[in-house]
């Protein structure tokens, strides 16, 4: 088959698929070219620039109708783009998101006049996300991660081997900042804040863990627990970087002013608040 001819093929095979998709997903097209590549072998790109020939791979069928039932496609697919790195994810961890490369890109902005943070904190690290992201970023860098999940755990120290950074991970079971003694040049935290009764995107709710979304009937309740400690684990100079709901950031900001800190809002690239920073 021509080059033309099998770019047209995957055309239909994607449009059909669109057209099947629209009701459980808010992004039919790159849902479908995503599980399309997966179903062949290869990545996303080179499924739109140079398409396979060939028949479609039958597992392409399932993996169709397992997203029209709400399994996202991270959890099909086994992986999740996340700032530079990949992630390895599936059930039992949160699904990274791009919201949370405002914590990253804060705290770039924050380290950009020095050699970057020695040592790095993540605090409910889930599948490792921000702390191999920010070990990714700062070669120097050594760090810790908690969670209170022994599943997501496994998925960090996997994740980490993969990406060659395990010398310089370290993951431990934990209740947020309990037992930690130590201080840190960096903060990371992505806490559930998601209200009880809240409404949340087709299949989010039903795969993804609820210890990972939600927070108490307004989801500030972790922020009630992280408060008091951030203070303590800061080097002087250093950064904590949590993220928020875009509709938290009065409420989230007076918990942590209670605890006598002085938080910033960082906004996303929608600009949306997203990320409370703490400056010691």
């Amino acid at each position: 088959m021509s080059s033309a001819a099998s770019a047209k093929a995957v055309e239909r095979v994607i449009a059909d698929a669109v057209r099947r998709l629209p009701d459980c997903t808010d992004t039919p097209r790159l849902d479908a070219e995503l599980l399309l590549a997966h179903a062949y072998g290869i990545e996303r790109d080179e499924l739109l620039l140079h398409p396979p020939g060939g028949p479609v791979p039958p597992s392409f069928a399932d993996f169709l109708e397992r997203r029209c039932k709400g399994e996202p496609v991270a959890y099909i697919t086994g992986r999740r783009a996340f700032w530079n790195i990949e992630l390895e994810v599936g059930p039992g961890v949160l699904i990274p998101r791009p919201d949370s490369e405002t914590l990253i890109a804060s705290a770039i902005e924050h380290f950009a006049r020095t050699d970057g943070p020695e040592r790095i904190l993540d605090l409910g690290t889930g599948p490792g996300t921000l702390l191999l992201a920010a070990l990714d970023q700062w070669p120097r860098a050594t760090g810790l991660g908690i969670d209170a999940s022994e599943a997501a755990l496994a998925y960090a120290q996997r994740n980490a081997a993969r990406l060659g950074l395990a010398p310089r991970a370290h993951f431990r079971l934990g209740d947020w900042a309990k037992k930690v003694t130590e201080r840190f040049d960096l903060l990371l935290c992505n806490p559930p804040y998601v209200a009880t009764d809240a409404e949340l995107g087709p299949g989010v709710a039903e795969h993804e863990p609820a210890e990972a979304l939600f927070a108490g009937p307004d989801g500030l309740d972790d922020y009630r627990r992280l408060a008091p400690e951030v203070g303590r684990l800061l080097n002087p100079g250093g950064l904590a970087a949590i993220e928020i709901g875009y509709d938290q950031a009065d409420a989230a900001a007076a918990l942590f002013r209670e605890a006598g800190l002085a938080p910033e809002l960082a906004r996303d690239l929608a600009g949306r608040p997203r990320a409370l920073l703490i400056r010691a």
